[in-house]
């Protein structure tokens, strides 16, 4: 990318402080850190530091956080809060466990995962599997309170990380699959109580749809979508969890959060739109009200969700600025949107795709090709991407200095076939049978470099397991992600030449930071532990001779036993 273009693509981050202190270190989720010690000349020399264990081996897919000269890690069940003194050598200053009901572990979905925590006033906020928000002393480790704000007898459990806004703590739920009716809730950060909740289903006054909410499309407007988009009273099992990240624009008073995939995943059974489902909220953080909402994918067929993060950027479109924002969704397309609006200015495919051919951007809406929709008796074969999609959760990042999104995701196809679905409380909800596949050229991960000015690849790699880790962007031009055979790499952020790599004990699916250490120097951490959902049947002991196990996950991953174990460590690299 010329100079002169990166000068008109900008993030609004706030000055370097050398700390990672929000989940995708800033509001705009860039993951970008301008420290610029390590660069491509001397990447090569990056040695490990120290390393500490996490008393877990299952999936880690936690962001650390650093404040100051202490580092914080969330631990996947138990959901242990460890604190380590990064002047002396990492050593573990206090740890906090809450008291986590051990039944959560059989109602999760796909593994007992947790995605970070969030500093504030002094405090560590976390949620725990069992639905649970915990604020902590950052200093002491003391608990400072502790709300429970789901049920895991209905299904809903809880891994996102929070963002604080103000004062104002925001947590979602999960359990799409198990029919729970999806929320974001609110919270006061100094005494946990309950702000307000926005339901992702059902009437407006719950929905928090008034007078302020203007949507761009014609297909978002209406009285009472969150019920009228579906049939009786599907709306109260309907799905439509909050458990991704969530993004915030001071300018604008507006915080970003997607919504999850409808229930069940047989579509015949929800007629409609399945309003406010595989989409995007825009809202006020201090009273929740919408401000407005796009779907990503209108009556989602093929369980591929909405709540992939949303990286905050300002660029010019057409000549003028515009504040945008950028996400890459399941279903295969990095989205273009104006932030102030909802208006989807591109969306452009970045893996392979059969299940649709664009969006309409005078409508917004996804154009699905007919014959790959799932049928109730009928295997539908080759369908791309797969209900993962050609992304998941895992976060990418945005680098000031080149322009460009870092992407990592997965090359998967699937074979699905719809069947009856039979609501139970707190059990599988699904109506879908599917079996994940390789994509075109037989790998199974990517990782791209992607100009979002332009909405095309810069460059790609290939990986042979999905890319389930987040990426890092630095200053110095390295970009650094994990794979799912325990491999942490580092590239060259404009050409993506593999610059260094280190083999960790377990494969990685957690999301890499960098900071400035007390000692001034600039540190990349990184946890292993191999799980999620597309680590689930070897974190799990899943007999991958079921090809449906793990949702449609163990068929594809059968052989990553083979190259990789359970565990759980904190890696921390330097220079030397």
């Amino acid at each position: 990318m010329h100079p002169a273009e990166r000068a008109n693509l900008r993030s609004g981050t706030a000055a370097e402080d050398g700390e990672w202190r929000l989940p995708g270190k800033d509001y705009e989720n860039t993951r970008y850190v301008r420290l610029a010690d390590i660069r491509p000349d001397n990447v090569q020399r990056l040695q490990l530091a120290w390393s500490q264990k996490l008393g877990t081996e299952r999936g880690a897919e936690a962001a650390p956080l650093v404040v100051r000269d202490t580092l914080y890690v969330v631990t996947p069940y138990p959901n242990h809060l460890l604190a380590f003194d990064l002047t002396a050598g990492g050593r573990l200053k206090w740890q906090y466990t809450p008291p986590v009901v051990p039944a959560a572990k059989g109602v999760a979905c796909c593994d007992v995962v947790n995605r970070g925590a969030a500093f504030y006033d002094e405090k560590i906020f976390f949620n725990t599997l069992d639905a649970q928000t915990v604020a902590v002393d950052a200093r002491t480790g003391a608990e400072r309170w502790r709300v429970k704000l789901g049920e895991i007898t209905r299904g809903e459990t809880m891994t996102m990380a929070p963002l604080v806004v103000n004062g104002v703590v925001l947590v979602g739920n999960s359990g799409g699959e198990l029919g729970v009716r999806g929320w974001l809730t609110a919270l006061a950060a100094d005494t946990g109580q309950m702000r307000w909740r926005a339901w992702s289903t059902g009437p407006d006054q719950d929905v928090l749809i008034g007078s302020e909410f203007t949507p761009h499309y014609e297909s978002e407007r209406g009285r009472d979508l969150g019920v009228s988009t579906w049939p009786m009273d599907q709306w109260q099992i309907g799905g439509g969890t909050v458990w991704g990240f969530v993004s915030y624009d001071p300018e604008l008073d507006l915080i970003y959060y997607g919504t999850a995939n409808p229930g069940p995943w047989n579509h015949d059974a929800r007629p409609g739109d399945n309003k406010w489902t595989a989409g995007i909220f825009a809202r006020r953080p201090q009273s929740g009200s919408a401000v407005w909402f796009y779907q990503w994918s209108p009556h989602d067929v093929f369980d591929h969700d909405g709540v992939n993060e949303n990286v905050l950027l300002d660029m010019a479109i057409a000549g003028q600025p515009r504040k945008v924002l950028a996400h890459a969704d399941r279903n295969g397309y990095v989205y273009i949107l104006d932030r102030t609006n909802g208006e989807v200015l591109s969306a452009s495919p970045f893996v392979p795709i059969s299940a649709s051919t664009g969006v309409d951007l005078k409508t917004g809406r996804l154009k699905l090709v007919p014959a790959m929709i799932p049928r109730l008796g009928t295997t539908v074969r080759d369908v791309c991407p797969s209900a993962p999609g050609a992304k998941d959760w895992q976060p990418m990042a945005f680098s000031q200095n080149t322009g460009l999104l870092y992407i990592p995701h997965q090359n998967l196809c699937m074979d699905i076939e719809d069947t009856d679905a039979n609501y139970i409380a707190g059990t599988p909800y699904l109506g879908s049978n599917a079996r994940y596949k390789p994509g075109p050229g037989g790998f199974r991960g990517f990782f791209t470099a992607w100009d979002p000015a332009h909405g095309r690849s810069v460059w790609v790699l290939h990986e042979k397991f999905p890319v389930w880790s987040g990426a890092l962007a630095t200053s110095g031009d390295v970009v650094f992600y994990g794979t799912m055979d325990g491999w942490f790499k580092a590239l060259d952020a404009h050409s993506g030449k593999e610059l260094w790599r280190f083999k960790t004990g377990s494969g990685i699916i957690s999301q890499p930071i960098s900071y400035r250490g007390p000692d001034g120097k600039q540190y990349v951490a990184v946890l292993d532990g191999v799980g999620g959902w597309a680590g689930t049947a070897l974190a799990g002991n899943l007999d991958t001779r079921d090809q449906s196990g793990a949702l449609g996950f163990a068929n594809p991953m059968a052989d990553l036993k083979q190259v990789t174990k359970k565990g759980g460590t904190l890696y921390v690299f330097a220079l030397p």
